[in-house]
């Protein structure tokens, strides 16, 4: 709190005053009430140059009027790691925790099939099995390669806690140390697989309920998707269920997080073998196979 209170005086022009609450798991998030009545949340992490370029679309969204905190300092150092300041937004509740954006890196440049996780300091992939799973996951990571649309800017951890609502409209969207660029539909892929949450097997998002997501994306975009994009669509949806699956794996059952059943559902739809979430093993080289 000491190295806290002088950054804040540096970079806020006045001291905190009252803590009003903290939390945190990737990164420590503490909402404060400064000596001159402002109220603000810091939020601190290890340092990435990434996080610059997060920090310019945060402003840019927030000055062209799109529902987010205010962003008022950083990224600044603050011992040793990178810390933010912003608004806090009336009526939001607590911020959460802020995370880094690897279950949207099926592109990652690193050797073998899985990026590295943040919640743990583990090589996924020295752990072969389930065998299946990787099978679905060379599948998709394949077919996003190959993908031939053009990146833009988006959200990627669109959780139900990182959105705040007044009635049904959206106040504030949190975390923007999740922003990514890749292809529109693989971000509205990844939101259509989450938007209902990924920490309890028994609410996230079914089939149908991502299809739903996606048809209302589509019409909120004012076109449809081409067939091409709507499959990409799922491919991403379904490369994060399936890294999530794979992190789950090392201490539970992956089918909590991705069934077969709803795998097959998922490759089928992203014009892929359904057949890759079955028991057959020369089926890991037939990934395109529709």
């Amino acid at each position: 709190m000491d190295a806290l209170a002088v950054w804040c005086r540096r970079w806020l022009g006045a001291p905190p005053a009252a803590q009003l609450f903290e939390a945190g798991n990737l990164s420590t998030v503490k909402g404060l009430r400064l000596a001159d009545g402002r109220e603000v949340v810091i939020k601190v992490r290890p340092s990435e140059p990434r996080l610059a370029g997060c920090a310019i679309v945060h402003r840019a969204l927030w000055a062209a009027g799109f529902p987010c905190p205010e962003p008022l300092a950083g990224p600044q150092p603050l011992g040793g790691h990178a810390a933010t300041a912003e608004t806090l937004v009336p009526g939001a509740g607590e911020p959460p925790p802020t995370a880094q954006p690897s279950w949207a890196s099926w592109d990652h440049p690193g050797p073998g099939l899985w990026p590295a996780p943040e919640d743990r300091d583990v090589d996924l992939n020295a752990y072969p099995e389930p065998r299946w799973l990787a099978r679905v996951a060379a599948a998709v990571r394949g077919h996003l390669r190959g993908h031939a649309g053009d990146r833009v800017i988006g959200h990627g951890d669109w959780l139900p806690e990182n959105l705040s609502w007044h009635g049904p409209h959206l106040i504030a969207v949190h975390d923007w140390d999740s922003v990514i660029c890749q292809p529109e539909p693989a971000i509205a892929g990844l939101a259509a697989a989450s938007f209902l949450g990924i920490d309890d097997p028994t609410a996230m998002a079914n089939v149908e309920q991502s299809a739903a997501f996606l048809d209302a994306y589509q019409q909120a975009r004012g076109r449809g998707w081409a067939r091409g994009d709507y499959a990409a669509c799922w491919a991403a949806g379904l490369w994060q269920r399936a890294f999530d699956a794979k992190a789950r794996s090392l201490d539970g059952d992956p089918e909590q997080i991705l069934t077969r059943h709803d795998a097959r559902a998922r490759l089928r739809l992203a014009g892929l073998n359904p057949s890759l979430a079955g028991l057959n093993p020369s089926l890991a080289a037939d990934t395109h196979k529709p």
